[in-house]
């Protein structure tokens, strides 16, 4: 294979880039069961995790999984045999959050999506007043959907399970906007917080986790329903053996322990900023693409765009796979195909993680030149409208 100088950026929405203090923190040997420093380890992260995610209630349950594992454990939980859970329709991912759910033997109840836009708190408001029979035991909301790029607001669906006087949990996934956008879980009021590793948190796949209140963990204790691995109660443990089900994914936790910190060293206001920056300069580059007419946002709301990738669509008779395999292998620039009903039809810029602004340049300026080897029509001054967008902070 042909050496290619230099490193490949990556842009796609997860994985992310990893920071080498995290690289260097994996390459270490594993330890025994019993190892102190093990359990100081997971300690500092299940610490480190509610910080992040600004709780006091929720205890951190954590995964050998992905975001599925994640979502999976969640279903099994908390919606017994015969029960259903309502899920806000927000794009590619709410949906197979559905049919995981379904494949859990579970019931799920859609509300109706429109491409392009968030979901409407009051359809979830009215799905919630008419189930009478009280079937339903929780919303589950997506924060950021990463195939559509949208951002769902968790306040307005919070306020409309209340409007219902519904007992549902609130359930929110966080896997995409987790140290990217602003999220508080007690301030929320989410009972249940899905997440996973290789988003903002800047590691490899590998690690879903859960935070729980104490209601969800009721609710999951009176649950009959037989479980195993993604039990609850079975991980409520200090020996690190059992908190996993078996054995933990060491080296992988170191790396999640060095990204912590690396996350609280940086400060999250100025990570919150950093992303909003970064996300406003992509912004400001896709809106100069789409002066041609074959470039356009996904997402149709503005305010609802997200701060951790963006879909972009382009116009029928361009092809956006053959764009982005230029980008890859000859502009050395990683971006990511688009899922569910826009596949073939979009493409997407991931801008979350470990990534600052000469990255985002450089990825900006790779989908123009592959673009422009295509043939595809787009406005041609984006990375300079990107840069003027850094330029003023």
């Amino acid at each position: 294979m042909t050496r290619i100088a230099g490193n490949r950026s990556l842009h796609s929405p997860g994985p992310t880039h990893v920071p080498d203090e995290v690289l260097n923190a994996m390459h270490r040997q594993p330890l025994d069961h019993g190892d102190a420093r093990l359990g100081e380890t997971i300690e500092a992260i299940e610490t480190g995790l509610k910080r992040l995610l600004q709780t006091k209630e929720g205890e951190v349950f954590m995964f050998a999984s992905n975001g599925h594992g994640a979502w999976e454990t969640t279903i099994v939980n908390i919606i017994a045999p015969g029960q259903a859970a309502l899920i806000p329709g927000t794009g590619h991912f709410s949906e197979q959050w559905a049919v995981q759910t379904e494949g859990c033997g579970r019931k799920a109840v859609r509300t109706p999506f429109k491409e392009g836009y968030p979901a409407d708190p009051n359809d979830i408001e009215k799905a919630l007043r008419a189930d009478t029979k009280r079937e339903i035991a929780a919303v589950f909301a997506v924060h950021t959907d990463t195939a559509s790029s949208t951002t769902n607001d968790l306040a307005a669906m919070r306020a409309a399970i209340d409007a219902s006087g519904h007992p549902a949990l609130f359930v929110v996934d966080v896997v995409a906007s987790l140290a990217a956008a602003p999220f508080a879980m007690d301030d929320s009021r989410a009972n249940v917080v899905v997440g996973a590793s290789q988003k903002g948190l800047m590691s490899p796949p590998g690690l879903g986790f859960v935070a729980v209140d104490q209601l969800a963990r009721e609710v999951a204790a009176a649950n009959p329903a037989p479980r195993y691995y993604w039990d609850w109660k079975r991980r409520q443990a200090s020996y690190s053996y059992n908190k996993f089900c078996g054995t933990p994914p060491q080296n992988l936790l170191f790396g999640i322990e060095a990204a912590l910190e690396l996350l609280f060293r940086e400060g999250l206001d100025q990570v919150f900023a950093r992303h909003a920056l970064l996300s406003s300069a992509v912004h400001a580059a896709v809106e100069c693409w789409s002066r041609e007419g074959v470039i356009s946002f996904h997402c149709r709301v503005p305010e609802s765009r997200s701060v951790s990738v963006t879909t972009i669509e382009m116009a029928k008779g361009y092809d956006p796979e053959a764009m982005r395999s230029v980008a890859r292998e000859r502009f050395q620039v990683a971006v990511a195909g688009a899922l569910g009903p826009q596949t073939g039809k979009a493409f997407r810029i991931g801008h979350l993680g470990d990534l600052n602004a000469p990255m985002i340049l450089g990825a900006l300026a790779g989908v123009e030149a592959a673009m422009t080897v295509q043939g595809i029509p787009f406005g041609r001054d984006g990375v300079q409208q990107a840069v003027a967008c850094l330029a003023k902070g």
